[in-house]
């Protein structure tokens, strides 16, 4: 791991102030606080819940459709703009893609821009990256007596990056992954106690993933688990999946990889946390195996396509749920993990996480042990698996779909991309519901051998993607979904098609609304009981991010970046024609430049435009003589 001059000049002072400092309980308890401000967006889905779920309900069914652009932020980069801004105690955080830029934007006049940080990178890093060049966001540690607040952020060459929220400065940097291997980050970091967590990218490319905790005021390395590998390198112990067994426990993160093969085996995590302050335990998943040649790598692949709930103290792992063991479809892992409270089919409350997976599966966990509640189909299209055991946690395999050497298969549902992948989702406590936006593509599927070169992709398939079975197939529209889902009764009250992928996510609020964006450029609002249309307006570019809101003012504000890109339109901003490039994507949304084209940016809307503008003075300059 290397670190900047700074860190190093840093070290001293920060290790000094860490015995006056205040607990990392203390950190924990006021992101808590500002989380349940509406005035605040404080971190990727708003709160330790990750549920996207905001209770305001001044923007709600009976005005939503009197929305209107109150302002708008251009980032000044192409390629896609996954993730959300954050907003603290009235300021703006704006993350890009490559190279990585972040803005601080004051409400009361966001057409000055208070600071921003453009850091110079290894554009080597742009060759290694496997879908666009994006960034997931970024995370907010509050400070306390000794460190003011600062901004973490990620960069696409591997770097960690400390910034003091209040200036832009930079305080510490070091390297998290190393791009002549493949490893790069796009991850949005996630802040527990006084540490940052961050994962790696890079399965395509036979890197092997891990998690890292860093000391949030030093960058100092706290801690590092891999998903491949030997117990101690996983951080498996003596009580690893003590109430499920039948899951797996020790030595199987070699033990079911054929000879050293885990160590080029993927299983990198860049998708979203989620964190129990009560249980102190943080979850996510691992991704792939690599490569995607099943034939290339005998046995179940562990710890890769597993759900994970660790110690975030130590990063010790209490459980891991295998979703999918041997992949062979690329149903990396990663998705979203959304926390509730509910009473299961037996009247029992219980802590539960609820986790749509690129697979088809939506699983829900009890996530203080582990435990497998129920997993349903995404969709009644999916055909890969017949049902999943609830007992024995396996998915019930069908055959047909394999993906087996010397064979093409075929219509495999869902494709590569998943049934569900990248998009931060909602859960609405009140009505019990999950809101999920869906990916509806099926594949053809051929593999290929291939020797392993660092640096270099590591995949043996060829893929060709096209809309599931309700979609247009000559069409190629059709290929998404957003769907209304409750997890105990495992039914969906509402489900709508969509021309293209749900890719970015949604926002769900007491309004009884439901908002999300789409590939073409639309911010839309739904009915959340019934799924109706109310609302939508037309963006600059497709989005690819999850919408958010915040109150400034007394003003409830919807935000959503927008900039076109990632898996799903790849082939635009790389202008790629041949069918199967962009690992499949091209051919599936050969439409997409018809409806959007490049272009970074935030925009913001108000009921009637209500904004700081309405006061014509702001923002003007007040000098001259005129």
């Amino acid at each position: 791991m290397k670190k900047s001059w700074r860190t190093s000049l840093l070290v001293s002072a920060s290790l000094a102030a860490l015995a006056l400092g205040v607990s990392g309980a203390t950190a924990n308890d006021k992101l808590v606080e500002l989380s349940k401000s509406n005035d605040n967006w404080i971190m990727t889905g708003k709160t330790y819940h990750a549920n996207n779920y905001s209770p305001n309900t001044q923007i709600n069914t009976d005005n939503v459709k009197q929305l209107r652009q109150a302002w708008s932020f251009s980032t000044g980069l192409l390629h896609g703009h996954e993730g959300t801004p954050l907003v603290v105690d009235g300021v703006m955080y704006v993350h890009t893609s490559f190279p990585n830029n972040t803005f601080a934007l004051d409400l009361n006049d966001p057409g000055r821009i208070i600071w921003q940080h453009k850091p110079k990178q290894d554009p080597a890093a742009r060759s290694v990256a496997c879908c666009d060049l994006v960034n997931r966001g970024l995370a907010y540690w509050p400070g306390d007596g000794d460190v003011k607040p600062l901004i973490l952020k990620t960069q696409l060459d591997g770097h960690v990056v400390a910034l003091d929220a209040k200036t832009g400065e930079e305080r510490w940097k070091i390297e998290n992954s190393d791009i002549k291997v493949g490893s790069t980050l796009t991850i949005a970091p996630y802040v527990i106690k006084d540490l940052v967590l961050v994962g790696s990218s890079g399965a395509e490319l036979g890197v092997r993933g891990y998690v890292t905790a860093y000391d949030v005021k030093t960058g100092e390395q706290k801690w590092r688990k891999y998903a491949t590998g030997p117990d101690g390198d996983v951080g498996i112990g003596d009580n690893f999946n003590k109430a499920n067994p039948h899951y797996g426990q020790k030595g199987l993160g070699t033990g079911t990889w054929e000879g050293d093969a885990w160590k080029i085996g993927g299983g990198t995590n860049w998708g979203w946390y989620a964190y129990d302050p009560d249980l102190e335990l943080f979850y996510y998943g691992s991704g792939n195996p690599a490569p995607w040649n099943e034939t290339m790598r005998p046995g179940d692949n562990k710890w890769t396509m597993t759900i994970w709930g660790r110690d975030a103290d130590t990063g010790m792992a209490k459980f891991g749920y295998q979703k999918t063991p041997h992949d062979e479809w690329d149903y990396a892992g990663v998705n979203v993990m959304m926390l509730s409270e509910q009473k299961d089919k037996s009247g029992k409350m219980r802590k539960l996480l609820t986790h749509p997976d690129r697979n088809g599966i939506v699983y829900t966990l009890d996530r203080e042990d582990g435990t497998l509640i129920s997993a349903n189909k995404l969709d009644d299209t999916v055909n890969w698996v017949k049902t999943v055991d609830l007992k024995t946690g396996l998915p019930v395999r069908d055959p047909e779909f394999s993906t087996r050497m010397d064979h093409k298969a075929t219509d495999i549902c869902p494709s590569a991309m998943g049934y569900h992948n990248q998009g931060h989702d909602s859960y609405d406590p009140e009505k019990q519901l999950f809101f999920m936006g869906i990916n509806h593509i099926c594949m053809d599927w051929e593999p290929f051998m291939l020797p392993y070169r660092a640096g270099q992709f590591f995949v043996g398939a060829t893929l060709w993607m096209y809309p599931g079975p309700k979609g247009d197939r000559q069409g190629y529209e059709g290929l998404g979904q957003i769907k209304a889902y409750n997890a105990i009764t495992g039914e969906y009250k509402w489900e709508k098609m969509e021309r293209f992928s749900v890719w970015g996510g949604t926002m769900s609020t007491a309004g009884n609304l439901v908002f999300y964006g789409t590939l073409d450029g639309f911010l839309k609002a739904r009915d959340s009981r019934s799924g109706e249309l109310l609302w939508k307006a037309k963006l600059p570019s497709g989005s690819i991010g999850h919408p958010m809101t915040f109150e400034h003012n007394g003003t409830q504000f919807v935000s959503i970046m927008y900039g076109v890109g990632g898996w799903p339109g790849v082939g635009l901003v790389f202008d790629l024609q041949d069918p199967t490039a962009g690992l499949g994507a091209v051919g599936a949304f050969k439409n997409l430049q018809n409806y959007t084209q490049m272009g970074g940016g935030v925009a913001v809307f108000s009921l009637d435009g209500k904004g700081p503008y309405d006061d014509v003075t702001v923002g003007e300059w007040k000098g001259g003589k005129g």
